[in-house]
């Protein structure tokens, strides 16, 4: 298996651990399926659009308003999990736009 971003166990915020129940390390992937395995438990998606997520009394600290589109999941995610894949990837991530930019095609 590689060594990706989204298999490196990373350290979760205060508030992403209160939602998934553990302070130990997780992966990327692990946290996002901790977060909907949450959802779903408590029954949090929004019945008139499927694509919400209505926060409940631990989710709203983590996402600092009432609800969420499932397409701001992974944006949360990312800015609650901390450690040296978290920090190594944005390096990366900045040298590469900082590189020159490309030629158009002609």
């Amino acid at each position: 298996m590689p060594n990706n971003a989204l298999n490196q166990k990373l350290k979760p915020s205060d508030k992403l651990s209160d939602v998934l129940g553990a302070s130990g390390p997780v992966t990327r992937a692990d946290a996002v399926k901790g977060l909907w395995d949450y959802v779903k438990e408590h029954d949090l998606q929004n019945p008139k659009n499927r694509r919400e997520i209505l926060a409940d009394d631990k989710l709203r600290p983590l996402f600092g308003k009432e609800k969420i589109t499932m397409f701001e999941v992974g944006k949360i995610i990312n800015a609650n999990l901390t450690g040296e894949g978290a920090r190594s990837a944005q390096k990366s991530s900045q040298s590469s736009q900082n590189s020159s930019p490309r030629k158009k095609a002609a």
